[in-house]
């Protein structure tokens, strides 16, 4: 097996650290949420009106902008230098800006309708659904700021510059967490209406925050773009021309969920369920899988422009091994953990016990599709980096049409656990497509030995979840209303042991090499 070259598994070392921290911020956010609106009518009006630009964030953000721009960038500015890359990136930021504006005007006028498809079970209750029109239109402005941020985050991410961009979302957790303390200061109630006023008007703050952070950073690393009249030129077409299908593509995901939530609608309580379960388990999908995908697309896509195959696949099969690796332990410990953490993270203010089982049942069935989400994240670079994003849109495209049939035909019986099923099965349905068209291709397949060391991953997550599953019966039944601080205490202590126990049972099975820790740090 090639070895990748320097620093691949390094620098997704460093976006996921920057994401790790987000993500922490963020699940202190959604505590605040949980506490201040439960799981009721005024959690699902702020889900909702913050699905839609959240929605383009992560299309944009998490690497689809990517795919599309940085290979392009990344010619130009070894084929012709800096200077022709900056007047590059100035055509299409002039022509984004542009695009925004009419886009975002179209949607505040159309808003209604987007409301509707996002959140069709709100049809039947007129002040809900003009809540949700009214709080959406408020913060759609937040998708300009975050749009425009890509694209400085696109550049830096083709100098390998990536702890910028992504430790930016923590400006989003941390203006929210402030507006919704300000909220209390001013003597707001729990679930009173004018908590979202605090939090949506939060959102759009924190988008400017975002892009102005990201903004200075590119001006300081020299990468000054000026704004032009916007123009389709030939190098702007062929953009989007890559762009469209790749963020579609790197935004299934995101898809499946939007399709789920506007199901959920039909049922009280679930669109704020699912959205609390979406929060942890995309943990382990922002630290390990988009965090290996931005870092590895510049990686690939020098490879390739170089005819270095050999080097290509050998920094894939590295992908695919850590994905793999961190990813496993991470399912099956949220899994078996599920429980005891959504009941320390949310279970208090106007989050009931029963909103945190519900929560807890929809984690356990989403862990089962962790895996298949992140090695589509690290696949999807093989495309994006031979300017292919017409391919794994193909396949996410048709695992969207199998989770929408899957929803629709058992969420009826099944409620809120039938969304979180049908996600999962169109997860690994897209993963089986595209690793089939790559063999088939001959672009990329998983080697013998490279699935022995997968296999033994497995094995060694198995013999991690069975030990956790038995300690979890020396925890005292009542430890959360006991004392909050024990509960957290008995979880940093499993989870230490769960770790330690699959690194070793890893390490006993060959699927963990003490190689592979030098080459997280980056060395050779």
């Amino acid at each position: 097996m090639a070895r990748p070259s320097r620093g691949i598994l390094s620098n997704a070392a460093l976006i996921g650290s920057a994401t790790m921290a987000s993500r922490i911020t963020g699940f202190m956010r959604d505590i605040f949420l949980a506490a201040l609106m439960g799981a009721g009518p005024l959690a699902e009006i702020f889900v909702i009106a913050f699905r839609l630009p959240n929605l383009f964030r992560r299309l944009f953000a998490e690497g689809a902008f990517n795919a599309a721009f940085v290979p392009l960038f990344s010619e130009r500015l070894a084929q012709k230098g800096k200077s022709a890359a900056l007047a590059f990136a100035g055509q299409i930021f002039s022509v984004l800006l542009a695009a925004l504006a009419v886009f975002t005007l179209l949607a505040e006028i159309f808003m209604p309708a987007l409301v509707l498809a996002l959140a069709q079970g709100f049809a039947g209750d007129d002040e809900k659904f003009a809540l949700a029109v009214h709080y959406a239109r408020l913060s759609f402005p937040y998708l300009i700021f975050m749009s425009l941020m890509a694209l400085f985050a696109a550049m830096l991410n083709a100098l390998n510059r990536f702890f910028a961009a992504a430790l930016a979302p923590v400006l989003l957790n941390l203006v929210l967490i402030a507006a919704m303390a300000l909220a209390v200061l001013k003597g707001v109630p729990m679930g009173d209406e004018r908590l979202l006023d605090y939090v949506i008007y939060g959102v759009v703050l924190a988008g400017l925050a975002q892009f102005l952070f990201v903004f200075i950073v590119a001006r300081r690393a020299a990468l000054r773009v000026t704004l032009s009249r916007p123009a389709l030129s030939d190098d702007v077409e062929k953009v989007w021309r890559l762009a469209v299908p790749g963020i579609l593509a790197a935004g299934i995901g995101q898809i499946n969920l939007l399709v789920g939530t506007s199901i959920a609608t039909g049922q009280a309580g679930a669109a704020a369920w699912l959205y609390y379960a979406d929060r942890l388990y995309q943990l382990p999908m922002g630290v390990i899988g988009v965090a290996l995908s931005v870092a590895l697309l510049p990686e690939l896509a020098r490879h390739l422009a170089k005819g270095e195959t050999a080097r290509a696949k050998g920094t894939q099969d590295m992908a695919v091994l850590a994905a793999a690796g961190l990813t496993l332990p991470a399912a099956v410990g949220l899994a078996v953990l599920a429980g005891p953490i959504v009941s320390l993270l949310f279970e208090r203010g106007a989050f009931s016990a029963t909103d945190s089982a519900i929560t807890a049942q929809l984690i356990i069935v989403f862990s089962f599709g962790l895996p298949a989400f992140v090695l589509v994240k690290a696949l999807q670079p093989s495309f994006f980096a031979r300017q292919d994003t017409r391919a794994p849109l193909i396949d996410g495209a048709i695992g969207v049409g199998f989770n929408i049939a899957l929803s629709l035909a058992l969420f009826p019986s099944y409620g809120a656990p039938a969304i979180a099923f049908a996600t999962v099965m169109a997860g690994w349905v897209t993963l089986t497509l595209m690793l089939w068209r790559m063999a088939r291709r001959d672009i990329y397949h998983l080697s013998w030995p490279l699935l022995r060391r997968v296999a033994a991953q497995v094995l060694a997550a198995g013999l991690m979840g069975w030990a956790l599953y038995q300690a979890m019966g020396l925890m005292p039944p009542d430890i959360l209303s006991d004392s909050v601080s024990g509960l957290a205490a008995w979880l940093a202590v499993f989870i230490a042991a769960g770790a330690l126990v699959y690194g070793l049972a890893a390490v006993a099975l060959g699927g963990l090499r003490r190689a592979d820790i030098g080459l997280l740090r980056g060395s050779q």
